[in-house]
């Protein structure tokens, strides 16, 4: 068999240039850019430092199996929107802290730590219907000043297309995301209170805060 001098003959290179497109095309990138309300309701009488590491603020998401297409998701930017926004309206003063446990400012109370556990979706085609759906699971951790474990919890949460017409599978995983980082934010508002061991822990504040404030009114 002869093989053309000049290299790849034309029928090799066009085959060749087939297979990159089909892989490019394979790959999907996800930017989740979410802005979110202010919840708004009683805070909690504490000061809360807020730690969130560089894996969270950075979080991105890559599947790569045998059955589905590339996914290259990054929710980092957003579910740091979120939770300084909901962590933000739930107590009376929170300071964000750029590393945990070192450097602990001395008027704060309790150390709130959120991780991303996973994150999983379903494709189109695998609900049979034209629209994505999400779960995230976060490990929530909190300590005291002294860096004692006061609780650990798990937050989860469910998100899908609102819509079956967007333009893209993108946009469609996208705006899936958005609705789960929002159920998620309910979530923490609400749960938070529900955890034992941190109704217990606010519970304390609230009464050494009235007894600070009986022997005020008791001294004057």
């Amino acid at each position: 068999m002869a093989f053309p001098k000049n290299g790849f003959s034309e029928v090799a290179k066009i085959t060749l240039l087939a297979v990159v497109l089909f892989a490019a095309g394979c790959a999907h990138t996800v930017q989740v850019d979410g802005q979110f309300p202010t919840p708004v309701g009683t805070q909690f009488p504490l000061t809360v430092g807020v730690y969130l590491s560089q894996d969270f603020r950075n979080y991105r998401y890559h599947e790569d199996s045998e059955d589905r297409d590339e996914w290259n998701i990054d929710t980092g930017s957003a579910q740091k929107n979120l939770f300084t926004t909901v962590l933000d309206s739930m107590f009376t003063k929170t300071v964000a802290l750029p590393s945990y446990p070192e450097s602990l400012p001395k008027d704060v109370e309790l150390v709130i730590v959120p991780e991303v556990r996973e994150l999983q979706f379903t494709m189109p085609r695998e609900t049979r219907v034209n629209i994505f759906e999400v779960w995230i699971k976060y490990d929530m951790h909190a300590y005291d000043a002294k860096g004692n474990t006061v609780a650990n919890w798990v937050i989860t949460a469910y998100g899908k297309t609102p819509t079956a017409f967007l333009k893209s599978r993108e946009a469609a995983l996208a705006q899936a995301i958005n609705v789960a980082l929002r159920d998620a934010g309910a979530t923490l508002y609400t749960g938070f209170k529900r955890v034992p061991e941190l109704q217990a822990f606010v519970a304390n504040k609230q009464r050494a805060i009235s007894l600070k404030e009986a022997a005020s009114t008791a001294a004057e």
